[in-house]
């Protein structure tokens, strides 16, 4: 499904805000201005800037004009309701990669990421660094794909800030229709709590990400460990009769 000129706009304008072009607590452009500078109507951008008040990101107020909200926490306050917008988190967070190596998924790995037990997948071990506090890492990240995609290992050596799913469409033409997402309360692995900055078994986030293509197929999914405090996904949930 082709995304909305206002959600493009939207999630333009807070690619802009989560980079400083727009700093916390400035000034916002107005909505004439806005219109100007993209050329639409006044109604397309009235939308994405709706958009961008429910992600918490600005604050409209009456006679006051429009200000760019604080962050309400440490860490990444991330909106998330398309698939572009995972691509903007890893543009504003350094991957380093830990290890590159092939596996043989046995039952347990089978069934977190949805393959037949005994498979080989490419398996990719790496952390996703906060730009503003590299001591602090977002999340560490177990990412697994076909073996076919051998020439991965080249690929997310020299861009360390796409997503390996998005390397996989530019390389080899499989692209994202779908991606399911679980989200889960865990202890943060004893194996992984000294490279996150925290201590073995304290609160964290898992988030498994399972990328189809549009026949449905798992091509590539990920296993991300977030410390608490350091990621905050942002869902906006409407309701089906809203247009009614």
């Amino acid at each position: 499904m082709k995304e909305s000129l206002y959600k493009r706009i939207a999630r333009e304008l807070a690619h802009q805000i989560s980079t400083g072009t727009y700093p916390p607590g400035s000034l916002f452009p107005t909505e004439m201005e806005l219109c100007e500078t993209w050329q639409v109507s006044r109604h397309t951008m009235r939308e994405a800037l709706r958009e961008l008040t429910e992600q918490g990101l600005i604050s409209r107020r009456k006679g006051a004009g429009t200000r760019v909200c604080e962050p309400q926490a440490s860490g990444v306050n991330h909106p998330l309701s398309h698939l572009e917008d995972l691509l903007l988190l890893a543009k504003n967070n350094l991957r380093v990669i830990k290890k590159i190596d092939e596996i043989v998924a046995d039952i347990e790995l089978s069934q977190l990421i949805d393959c037949p037990p005994g498979s080989r997948w490419l398996h990719i071990a790496s952390i996703r660094e906060d730009a503003q506090n590299p001591d602090a890492p977002i999340c560490w990240t177990d990412s697994y794909a076909s073996t076919d995609y051998s020439r991965l290992r080249a690929f997310i050596r020299d861009d360390p800030h796409s997503l390996i799913s998005d390397l996989i469409e530019t390389h080899y033409g499989i692209k994202s229709h779908e991606v399911h997402q679980t989200i889960t309360a865990v202890g943060v692995p004893k194996k992984i709590a000294k490279i996150l900055n925290v201590e073995p078994d304290s609160p964290g986030m898992r988030i498994v990400r399972r990328y189809r293509d549009r026949d449905g197929k798992v091509f590539e999914t990920t296993i991300s460990i977030h410390p608490a405090g350091r990621y905050t996904c942002s869902i906006v949930l409407k309701s089906q009769n809203a247009g009614e």
